[in-house]
């Protein structure tokens, strides 16, 4: 039962730093769009360079969170009832951003595509501030004993909870420009791939204030002094980030992003090794926090998905690898305005 468990955890860990990888840079290239892009064609070439491929990301974070309900239903249920209103807000957003990409070119009226053009960017901030606001507070602990949850929406909103929702913008922000680079030509390639060299920097400020202050508020760290060798995770995501910016200096963009994939990783896996054994950990009493031991299915249950997910998750990896390789070419200028059902 215990190494069921375990499985789980750590599948429950990759399920969310593929989608923070995958969705992260279609987050990113949203709310840095009005940055990026300075006419309407280029708004519409960053929109379609992810048309093919948004969706598709958004599968990792629904496995994600069918993954939780079902191998840790007692996570899922208190979860939702003591974050309902900061989910729900999340949920929108991301339905809005959605309908965003769907719904901006079906007029052509100036005033409604600059409308959705700001819809995309408020609905791609949120998510990635809303993201970093939850884990950072899963991290740090969740006021709740056996009589619930002690809080609500703005307590949320603590130091180390907006520091990781910032840390979370930040890479989510270089992210984006680093695929806008790789996936356009041009000037506007040009242009994304100077802001992502100028957003490096305010990503390392963070990135090392985060580091920094989570062995003050959390306790992610016990785990890493007991067992040293745990170190190596964060320091491939410290290395990863600085691959990024020696990349962006030499001039290899696409490399420059595949270092930024490996950051997002590997900073999640960061943050979720410090937790084990932990979901939510409490910060009243260790006694009332979720554990994968306090919280999961029955071992008949953990089986029956340990079977099923060795066979269909191969086979979305497969699906996803397709996809990117039969886009994989930049959307040009030519694309867009002769292909009449693009965004």
């Amino acid at each position: 039962m215990e190494l069921l468990q375990i499985t789980w955890f750590v599948l429950w860990a990759v399920l969310w730093a593929v989608y923070f990888m995958l969705d992260g840079f279609v987050l990113g290239l949203g709310f840095m769009s009005g940055f990026i892009a300075k006419n309407d064609t280029e708004k519409r070439i960053l929109i379609n360079s992810v048309g093919p491929v948004w969706d598709g990301n958004e599968v990792w974070l629904i496995t994600a969170g069918g993954a939780t309900f079902a191998a840790f239903p007692t996570t899922y249920a208190l979860m939702f009832s003591y974050l309902y209103t900061a989910l729900l807000l999340l949920l929108f957003s991301l339905i809005v951003r959605g309908v965003s990409f769907e719904f901006r070119g079906k007029m052509e009226s100036a005033v409604w595509k600059k409308g959705w053009d700001n819809a995309i960017i408020i609905s791609s901030f949120l998510p990635a501030l809303l993201f970093g606001v939850a884990f950072g507070n899963f991290f740090k602990g969740l006021p709740m004993d056996v009589t619930g949850y002690h809080g609500g929406l703005f307590s949320l909103l603590n130091p180390y909870g907006i520091l990781t929702g910032l840390l979370f913008v930040c890479l989510f922000a270089v992210h984006g420009s680093l695929y806008a680079t790789v996936k356009t030509t041009g000037e506007l390639s040009s242009r994304a791939f100077a802001l992502a060299k100028l957003l490096w920097i305010p990503l390392l400020i963070v990135a090392v204030v985060f580091l920094a202050y989570t062995g003050y508020a959390t306790k992610l760290y016990v785990n890493y002094t007991k067992a040293p060798v745990l170190f190596v995770v964060p320091l491939i995501a410290v290395m990863a980030l600085v691959a990024i910016q020696m990349f962006i200096i030499s001039n290899k963009p696409l490399k420059a992003f595949a270092a930024s994939c490996v950051t997002i990783l590997f900073v999640v896996f960061t943050g979720v090794a410090g937790l084990f054994p932990n979901l939510i950990p409490s910060s009243i009493d260790t006694a009332y926090s979720l554990t994968i031991f306090n919280s999961s299915s029955s071992q008949y249950t953990l089986t029956i998905m340990t079977v099923v997910a060795f066979i269909f998750v191969p086979t979305v990896i497969a699906y996803k690898i397709w996809v990117y390789r039969l886009f994989r070419a930049p959307v040009t200028e030519r694309d867009v305005l002769e292909n009449h059902e693009a965004y």
